[in-house]
């Protein structure tokens, strides 16, 4: 059987196209956080988005929308909304283990977060303990991802 060069070319793109998919799909897959990881798999990446706070004795939540910190690829860098009053946060998570700096003047810190995202919630719920650095206040506080975020 003879082969035309045009048949060769035709041969060879789809082999090579075939390629370029299984390395897409592969990319697609590392880059992409888990439909539903469990909490010691959940990373930076999967906290992505808009999050509501709530804290213990308090009764208005508080908006909390997190993102990749340019700085530190794999942290979390972002904001956090008290009414009218707006502060930077950054932090990271680690084996389901969360912890977050809150700064009133983006220098230093007001407010750390520690807690821990539970168990069976997909990474969109984390709940632990607030501290304020002046007087070392504490609260518990829950942290729930809102609708429309992965």
């Amino acid at each position: 059987m003879k082969l035309f060069p045009s048949t060769c070319f035709a041969i060879l793109l789809i082999a090579y196209s075939g390629h370029l998919t299984l390395a897409y799909a592969q990319n697609s897959a590392q880059n992409s956080p888990a439909a539903c990881p469990v909490a010691t798999e959940v990373t930076a990446l999967h906290l992505y988005g808009a999050w509501q706070v709530h804290w213990d004795g308090m009764d208005e939540p508080a908006a909390l929308t997190l993102g990749r910190n340019p700085d530190h690829k794999d942290s979390l860098r972002g904001s956090i909304r008290r009414g009218a009053l707006e502060t930077l946060v950054a932090g990271d998570v680690d084996e389901g283990e969360f912890t977050l700096e809150e700064s009133t003047d983006g220098r230093s810190i007001s407010a750390t977060w520690t807690g821990k995202v539970v168990d069976g919630s997909c990474g969109k719920e984390i709940q632990g303990l607030w501290a304020r650095a002046a007087d070392k206040a504490e609260r518990h506080f829950v942290l729930r991802k809102l609708p429309g975020w992965q």
